[in-house]
């Protein structure tokens, strides 16, 4: 376990664990790898980076100091991407956000506005521009969080008629909705590199009981991923954040807002990061912290995992490196 310094916040990781990306608690992205310790990159923030590390997105300040989603590669200044319509009205100073970058960092997803009333899930690539994946229903909102490493499948949420967020996936422009054991699911989060595995938030939408994360398959559909034990407040709520490759590993948390403990899900297997790191070699992991927060983002291995809780003193940005996995049980 590798504690960041100076309000770090990790987001994702890239080039097999060796280069890790995020934003500052003040504001502004970087770049950590273990050769140059963190390097302030600007923009406001560093949300993915590519899996050769090269190329990270995230969001920069326009001339009018609105935010646009923005590619940044090393050496060159922040690229600003505009929104999905020519002239599009920023909604307050937020016009474009980028969350997820395809594995060469050629495909980008996210939320675009065009005013207060328009948001909109995008795909940008440099021979499309940011292209409006729409929204199923009318008058009402989309949001892109994230995009398989080969880019073709898009995941995110589709707003309900009601408001609530449901989790959806775009395959070739076309959206699906999930649906699970009580029909609604929660927002999807991330998928692996050929979008054969998803992984979300919520299992049993308005079921204030369950706190079960979820992860679907082709094969086997969309399944409940159970937390390591039901925690108070009642609202608290699993997210699966991020997969390895192959499946086995899953990361996310448990609790609400800022009040969450990371998990790790090993092949389905719940168990707190505390926990797990404790039992398996780092005893004094998270000693003192308030809570461990989330696990945010995952080298495709399933070895290296990264992102921030509540530290002793401030919040904090971790870097977790585990062993090799044994065999599939």
């Amino acid at each position: 376990m590798i504690t960041l310094p100076g309000g770090a916040l990790p987001s994702d990781v890239g080039a097999n664990g060796g280069v890790v990306t995020g934003g500052f608690q003040i504001g502004g992205g970087f770049y950590w790898m273990p050769t140059t310790g963190v390097i302030f990159v600007g923009g406001i923030n560093a949300d993915s980076v590519s899996r050769d590390g090269r190329t990270i997105v995230g969001e920069a300040l326009d001339s009018q100091r609105v935010q646009q989603a923005a590619i940044w590669q090393r050496g060159t200044e922040w690229k600003l991407l505009g929104s999905v319509v020519p002239n599009a009205a920023p909604c307050d100073a937020l016009l474009s956000s980028a969350l997820d970058s395809s594995d060469d960092g050629k495909v980008l997803v996210g939320l675009a506005w065009n005013g207060c009333s328009f948001a909109r899930a995008f795909r940008w690539e440099e021979s499309t521009g940011m292209v409006d994946l729409g929204s199923t229903v009318q008058g009402r909102s989309s949001r892109a969080n994230g995009v398989s490493g080969d880019g073709r499948v898009v995941m995110g949420w589709q707003e309900h008629s009601l408001g609530y967020r449901q989790g959806a996936r775009w395959v070739d422009g076309r959206q699906t909705l999930f649906t699970g054991p009580a029909d609604i699911v929660g927002e999807a989060w991330a998928a692996n590199r050929d979008g054969s595995v998803i992984v979300g938030q919520t299992c049993r939408f308005g079921d204030g009981s369950d706190q079960s994360a979820w992860v679907w398959t082709p094969t086997g559909g969309l399944t409940c991923l159970p937390p390591p034990r039901f925690r108070l407040p009642i609202g608290s709520i699993g997210v699966a954040y991020d997969t390895s490759d192959d499946g086995r590993v899953i990361v996310g948390a448990q609790g609400f807002g800022l009040e969450r403990e990371a998990v790790i899900w090993i092949d389905r297997t719940p168990q707190y990061l505390k926990d797990y790191l404790r039992a398996n070699g780092v005893p004094d992991a998270f000693q003192d912290w308030i809570n461990t927060g989330a696990i945010l983002g995952m080298s495709p291995d399933g070895r290296v995992l990264v992102g921030f809780g509540a530290g002793p003193r401030d919040f904090t940005g971790y870097i977790v490196i585990l062993p090799p996995l044994g065999d599939a049980k």
